[in-house]
């Protein structure tokens, strides 16, 4: 402080006082050249500062207004895809319902479809049986009449002499003839 008020004092004892040097005490001029520095600082950069601060200030609210649209877009975005979820969740309920109840639908059809191919087989099946017992039965009525035939053959052969053979033959003749005028 010695030296301050030192160099104060040199300036009046020096010819060239109130005229404008250098001074190369650096302990006695350090701090009154670092009050005019702050000084013209605080003058001329107080501008210069409050724009800056300014600027950064409007760059943070922007960024602000920026992220609170950015969140807003992005809460509608979430809202509109919950509301998609829920719909696709619903509509999977409602395919997984439909589906079941297809399952059933065509499971019974598949059982109705059956039983009835069931019973046309059946229904074949006794047409078949049916058939096949009157082919039998004719096959036997075939067999006994084609013996009884025989039989009577047999019989007529042994008992029929010449005279009733004969006999026969012009009985026959005669009624070819009547049936013959009857027609013609």
């Amino acid at each position: 402080m010695k030296n301050v008020t030192d160099s104060f004092l040199s300036l009046g004892y020096w010819p060239f006082a109130g005229s404008f040097g250098f001074n190369t005490d650096i302990l006695a001029t350090n701090p009154i050249n670092l009050s005019v520095v702050v000084g013209v600082l605080i003058f001329f950069g107080k501008g210069v500062l409050s724009d800056l601060l300014d600027n950064r200030k409007q760059r943070i609210l922007k960024t602000i207004r920026d992220s609170e649209e950015l969140r807003g877009g992005a809460q509608e975005r979430l809202e509109k895809a919950v509301a998609r979820l829920r719909k696709v969740e619903m509509e999977a309920d409602q395919f997984r319902a439909n589906g079941y109840s297809e399952i059933e639908r065509e499971k019974w059809n598949l059982i109705n479809s059956t039983y009835k191919t069931l019973e046309q087989l059946e229904n074949y099946k006794n047409e078949t049986i049916r058939f096949e017992q009157q082919r039998a039965i004719n096959q036997v009525r075939q067999r006994v009449f084609q013996q009884a035939l025989e039989g009577a053959l047999g019989t007529l052969n042994s008992c029929l002499n010449t005279e009733l053979h004969l006999r026969t033959i012009s009985t026959n003749i005669g009624m070819f003839g009547m049936m013959k005028e009857i027609t013609g």
